[in-house]
C-alpha cells in the first residue's frame, strides 16, 4: 500500500507520553528524518548541505493524527512533495505516517524554504541542485509555481 517510503523505525520508550502512546514531536521527529533520507536518496547530502552553506528551514508544519502508535509499534514514513515554487524555492511536503498492517497514522504537512547559513537570510538553491528536485516523489495533487 505505501509508496515512497523513506523512514522506517520503531516507537520507542523515550518517545511516549504520559498516555502511553506517541509524543506529538515524535512525529515531526520520523518526519524530519525521512527528509533527510529522501534528499540523501535523491543527490543531496547533508556533506553537499553544508558545502553550499544552504540548509532547509520549515515555516509551518501540521499533523493530523487518525491512530494512536503505541510502544513498540514499527512506522513508516513516506514522503512527497506536494508544492514547489520555482520563483523562490518554497516547498511543501506532505508525510505520510504508517503503522503495522498499513494503518494510517497520521499525515504531516510541512512548508519550507532555503536558507543560507552564514547570512541567515533566506537563499535559493544552487541550479544544480533543480536536477534532484525534478525526481523527488509528488503528490497526486502537487502544484507546481512560477516558470
Amino acid at each position: 500500500m505505501a509508496k515512497h517510503i523513506f523512514y522506517k523505525g520503531q516507537a520507542l520508550w523515550s518517545q511516549m507520553d504520559p498516555n502511553m502512546h506517541l509524543r506529538h514531536s515524535a512525529y515531526a521527529d520520523f518526519c524530519a528524518q525521512a527528509r533527510s533520507n529522501m534528499l540523501q536518496e535523491f543527490g543531496l547530502s547533508l556533506a553537499e548541505l553544508n558545502a553550499q552553506k544552504i540548509g532547509p528551514i520549515l515555516f509551518r508544519e501540521e499533523l493530523k493524527y487518525y491512530r494512536e502508535v503505541g510502544l513498540n509499534e514499527i512506522v513508516e514514513v513516506s514522503v512527497e512533495l506536494s508544492q514547489f515554487n520555482r520563483n523562490n524555492d518554497r516547498f511543501s511536503f506532505r508525510h505520510t505516517i504508517l503503522k503495522e498492517k498499513d494503518v494510517q497514522a497520521a499525515i504531516v504537512e510541512v512548508d519550507g524554504a532555503w536558507i543560507d547559513t552564514v547570512k541567515r537570510k533566506l537563499t535559493r538553491i544552487p541550479q544544480s541542485w533543480m536536477e534532484m528536485i525534478s525526481k523527488l516523489p509528488r503528490t497526486d495533487d502537487y502544484v507546481e509555481i512560477g516558470d
